[in-house]
């Protein structure tokens, strides 16, 4: 009997308790929960890391217990200083919500932060290994700078102290056309600037109408703590120096501050400054060694005329009738041996004369043998031809003499012997106005520290009969000669009273004030 009643007690109790539908029971979850842990500060582990397309990020929050979904929404994304990811050990500020939806709660995160330097350290090496094993810190990709840039690309912030430092050090040691691309160099932005500025004048050509191309980038900023030059390490800036076509040189904080840019560019200064004097050479030494380089070429080029000057005047070129004179001697002396046939007809026509003289009746005969002697001297001249090939070798030898070739080479010589002469004239001009104007200068020094130059304003030197300059009022006594040397010349003098200061000096008269002053004698030296 009681165990009746009391089941039905409790029948009845149950059956008096309010009925909740389902989202009037989550909602009120929800209201607990955010009105409970409306802000919350949480230390944990990133682990998965979503990021959709419409800008909000899911991730979970975990130790090595449990587990919170959790929410950045797309506003507070753009806002973070840092790009969440898996791994990361960060520290975060929300508050507590639920999602009826799938019965499960969740944190919205407000803010977050690394959990201190050690986990910074750690993300800064994990992410340098990264790089490495891809290869972008090897040494065989780092370029040579250029050594006398024309164009200075610089990225960094315009208002910091680092572009004054980059531009006065530049102006100082050879001034160059410095263009800046203005960007943050802290907080959540400044990642994304310094690469698209990286980006940007990579995509500037040679043949725009706008700035010139750079020859080199200088990417740098102030020194900071790590957190604040954390942004020279997101993925986005090492990755745009990396496939940067212009020489990059990194300058970010001191001398003991490091980022990953670093390891990825082509050189690294250890300040704004010490980048500065890598950029460029200094002009003023360069100046120098060119003088130098430009003394030592005068005086080789003069030694060297002078020497060729030599061997042209004692090699002599031999002329063109002493060269063919041998020759032609030679021939006179074969055309000599050679009879001519005239003259071995001559005793042959005499004897004919004689017989024709004493024998009239062999005239018929003899002038049949005289026609006969007529037909051999016509035919004679054939002999002639003996003397071809010697003509034929005598116009060969003419014609390799050519002298054409020997006046051309002395033309030559003389053109490049004036234009040597020409330039070094023009150099010992200008080194001797140089060395006037130093003479000029050293002159007009000499003029101005000269006595001479006080004499003229009215001064006197007294000197005593001995030469030496008389400087004190108490070396001449009374009675000794002096002499006083004017600006136009000298006058002797005698001193008058007694020296030594035994006298005390009368005051001086007072002077009326319409009076002019009189300009006192002072001392010389």
């Amino acid at each position: 009997m009681n165990d009746t009643l009391d089941q039905s007690g409790d029948s009845n109790a149950q059956s008096n308790a309010y009925e909740f539908s389902v989202s009037e029971l989550a909602l009120s979850l929800k209201r607990t929960v955010e009105e409970t842990f409306g802000h919350v500060r949480v230390r944990g582990e990133l682990g998965r890391v979503t990021i959709a397309k419409s800008g909000h990020c899911y991730l979970d929050i975990k130790d090595d217990k449990a587990v919170i979904n959790s929410i950045i929404w797309k506003g507070v994304m753009n806002k973070l200083s840092m790009r969440p990811e898996e791994g990361m050990e960060v520290i975060v500020e929300g508050r507590l919500s639920t999602y009826p939806g799938r019965s499960n709660y969740q944190l919205i995160i407000e803010k977050m932060e690394l959990a201190g330097a050690g986990a910074l350290m750690a993300l800064f090496e994990k992410r340098k290994k990264m790089f490495a094993a891809e290869g972008l810190f090897e040494q065989g990709r780092k370029r040579d700078l250029p050594f006398m840039p024309k164009t200075i690309g610089v990225v960094t912030s315009p208002t910091g102290a680092v572009i004054r430092d980059i531009l006065h050090r530049i102006e100082d040691r050879f001034p160059a056309h410095v263009i800046l691309w203005p960007v943050l160099v802290q907080g959540d932005k400044a990642a994304e600037q310094i690469a698209s500025a990286i980006t940007g004048f990579n995509h500037v050509s040679k043949d725009s109408g706008g700035f010139p191309r750079p020859d080199v980038l200088i990417v740098g900023r102030g020194g900071g703590s790590l957190e604040d030059l954390w942004c020279f390490n997101e993925e986005i800036v090492v990755r745009a120096a990396a496939n940067s076509d212009i020489p990059i040189i990194s300058a970010v904080g001191h001398e003991t501050d490091w980022t990953i840019m670093d390891y990825v560019v082509d050189y690294r200064a250890p300040t704004p400054t010490g980048a500065a004097e890598v950029a460029v050479p200094v002009r003023s030494e360069w100046l120098t060694t060119i003088e130098d380089y430009g003394v030592r070429l005068t005086r080789g080029l003069t030694r060297s005329v002078n020497e060729r000057k030599s061997k042209l005047s004692a090699s002599r070129f031999p002329r063109l009738e002493n060269l063919l004179a041998a020759p032609q001697q030679r021939l006179d002396l074969a055309s000599a041996k050679l009879p001519s046939p005239i003259r071995m007809l001559d005793p042959l026509r005499q004897k004919l004369s004689l017989l024709s003289a004493k024998i009239p009746a062999a005239s018929r005969i003899l002038d049949q043998l005289t026609q006969k002697l007529d037909l051999i001297a016509a035919r004679m001249p054939v002999a002639q031809r003996m003397f071809d090939p010697v003509q034929r070798r005598l116009d060969l030898a003419i014609t390799r003499l050519r002298p054409a070739d020997f006046k051309r080479q002395l033309d030559i010589g003389d053109r490049r012997l004036a234009d040597l002469s020409r330039r070094a004239d023009q150099i010992s001009t200008r080194k001797l106005a140089q060395l006037s104007d130093r003479l000029n200068r050293a002159t007009g020094l000499l003029e101005a520290y000269s006595y001479q130059g006080v004499l003229q304003r009215g001064y006197a030197l007294v000197t005593d009969d001995k030469g030496k300059v008389v400087r004190s009022k108490d070396s001449p006594s009374s009675g000794d000669r002096v002499t006083l040397t004017f600006a136009d010349g000298d006058r002797g003098a005698v001193i008058d009273g007694e020296g030594g200061g035994s006298k005390p000096m009368s005051k001086p008269k007072k002077k009326s004030k319409t009076a002019k002053p009189t300009i006192g004698q002072g001392d010389l030296f």
